[in-house]
């Protein structure tokens, strides 16, 4: 797997490029240390993965995440922080970041990358959690899920999806087999134009009026 890593502390980049490439499957191709470099390196190298901070000088990694994930439509970003911030989180979520996780946890880092090379998102539980107060939606109103060709069925897979709940807890709420939610939710997110599950959250809070 090949990354970046952005992180405005030298010490902690090569401390990180270290510990990654030790692991023997990650590949650092460069480093650098604010938002614009990041948006440089990775129109020149096209990591599979770019790992990056957030408070940085300049241009800070969600503004430069921001900008590549609207050119780079399926850029694999995972934000590596000593912050977790709401502000940050709610970001994080809503320009597509495939990940969100802090520097404190650095044995999880590599297992969190390779998550992320497999097309799935890294949000611990607590954030997935936040995602209804942070959103700033009330329950209680109905969206109109028909121009979205959503079915009943598939609206309620939304909701759970929004709860946290995963295939498997869904498929035993439904009396449905894990496949056949996995189904049910590619095509959700096919209807719905987004990339994964924590972007369906975000959606499903975003909208309720």
């Amino acid at each position: 797997m090949n990354i970046l890593v952005i992180d405005d502390d030298k010490i902690v980049a090569m401390s990180l490029k270290t510990i990654l490439e030790a692991s023997g499957s990650i590949k650092v191709l460069a480093m650098g240390e604010n938002g614009k470099q990041a948006v440089e390196l990775y129109e020149k190298y096209n990591p599979d993965v770019l790992l990056m901070d957030i408070r940085m000088d300049g241009m800070t990694g969600l503004e430069a995440g921001e900008v590549i994930l609207k050119k780079h439509k399926d850029a694999k970003i995972l934000f590596l922080t000593t912050f977790s911030d709401d502000e940050y989180i709610v970001k994080a979520l809503t320009i597509g970041a495939k990940g969100y996780i802090l520097k404190q946890d650095f044995q999880g880092i590599a297992p969190a990358l390779e998550t992320v090379m497999n097309g799935q998102s890294v949000f611990g539980g607590a954030v997935m959690n936040k995602i209804p107060d942070l959103m700033k939606a009330p329950k209680s109103a109905e969206f109109d899920y028909k121009r979205f060709d959503i079915t009943e069925k598939e609206k309620e897979i939304i909701e759970l999806v929004a709860e946290g709940l995963s295939n498997k807890e869904i498929a035993s709420e439904l009396y449905l087999s894990e496949g056949t939610v996995r189904n049910y939710i590619s095509g959700i997110l096919e209807k719905l134009e987004l990339r994964d599950r924590t972007q369906l959250a975000v959606f499903y809070y975003n909208n309720l009026v």
